[in-house]
């Protein structure tokens, strides 16, 4: 199972639902991801805690108007089929209100901070 996938249809099926937390099961890739979604304002706060004896992600979520801030997420690469991006081949997901997250030489980066920074990296999944 994809532990990414599962992480980002975990948020956006909590923000449908009106949930304010959504847990997922820690690691330090998600923690990575949940931090670049909290800079990019996504979600409001991402905190390991333990939970039955295992590490957990709470990840709170964030709401504008009563509207989820996630109303769609999808997964570009795949434990079957990797996609990577050259600099020069990052562009705006959804003329600037979507996101869209890479895994790079420097860490887990947006879009718009891996064309700062000017590197490339796998793309992981997209959100708006």
């Amino acid at each position: 199972m994809d532990s990414i996938s599962n992480m980002i249809i975990i948020m956006k099926n909590a923000q449908l639902a009106g949930l304010e937390t959504a847990t997922v099961p820690y690691s330090k890739l998600k923690d990575a991801i949940g931090t670049c979604l909290k800079k990019e304002g996504y979600i409001s706060e991402v905190a390991k805690k333990v939970k039955k004896g295992h590490p957990v992600l709470e990840i709170r979520l964030i709401y504008t108007d009563k509207k989820p801030r996630i109303t769609e997420v999808e997964r570009i690469s795949k434990q079957s089929r990797r996609v990577y991006f050259k600099m020069k081949d990052i562009h705006t997901i959804r003329n600037g209100s979507g996101l869209l997250v890479l895994s790079t030489p420097k860490g887990i980066l947006s879009g718009k901070e891996a064309r700062k920074e000017q590197v490339g990296g796998e793309a992981l999944f997209k959100i708006w």
